[in-house]
């Protein structure tokens, strides 16, 4: 084989080896690179499913609980004055309210559209809670408004703002 044919094959053989390593390397940052999650709307079943993650984190601990939280959400909370502006203030809070050995369920719920990875969500919801030696009923008026942020490639809906507070009148149903 002539010189100048070992060095066109050579050079034949490199280019084809970069470009698989190109392609190759490019399909492996393709895999690591965080997916578009698209247009995520809230529905009544995952308004359900968010409070079931919610209320079950209450029966954990006050850092499971601001977990699903977003880092500046804001709490109007029923039991203190607020706002609670971030993590660590709602923490602070609920690390009192689980005191109270919460367990909450939703009286009646409905979802007010808020376009692209936002979700409000509003209505009644019953707490029973510890008060003194007895388990009491407290029903309370409640908004959640939701946020879905990406994560890991996925995306998880995250609590942005919280308000809760009793009802100004007793016995008045609705």
């Amino acid at each position: 084989m002539r010189h100048s044919t070992r060095t066109a094959l050579r050079s034949y053989v490199c280019a084809v080896v970069t470009i698989l390593a190109v392609l190759v390397y490019a399909h492996e940052a393709g895999a690591r690179a965080p997916k578009s999650v698209g247009c995520q709307q809230m529905t009544e079943a995952l308004a359900k499913a968010l409070f079931e993650e919610w209320n079950k984190a209450l029966h954990q601990n006050p850092e499971t609980v601001v977990r699903t939280y977003t880092l500046d959400a804001v709490l109007l909370p029923t039991f203190q004055n607020g706002p609670l502006v971030g993590r660590e203030q709602i923490r602070g809070y609920f690390d009192h309210f689980l005191e109270q050995h919460p367990v909450g369920r939703i009286d009646t719920r409905n979802i007010i559209p808020a376009g692209c990875n936002m979700g409000v969500v509003a209505g009644l919801y019953t707490f029973t809670v510890d008060e003194g030696t007895l388990r009491v009923d407290k029903r309370v008026r409640y908004t959640f408004v939701y946020a879905f942020k990406p994560e890991g490639g996925r995306g998880r809906w995250l609590i942005s703002h919280h308000h809760s507070s009793a009802q100004p009148q007793k016995g008045v149903p609705n």
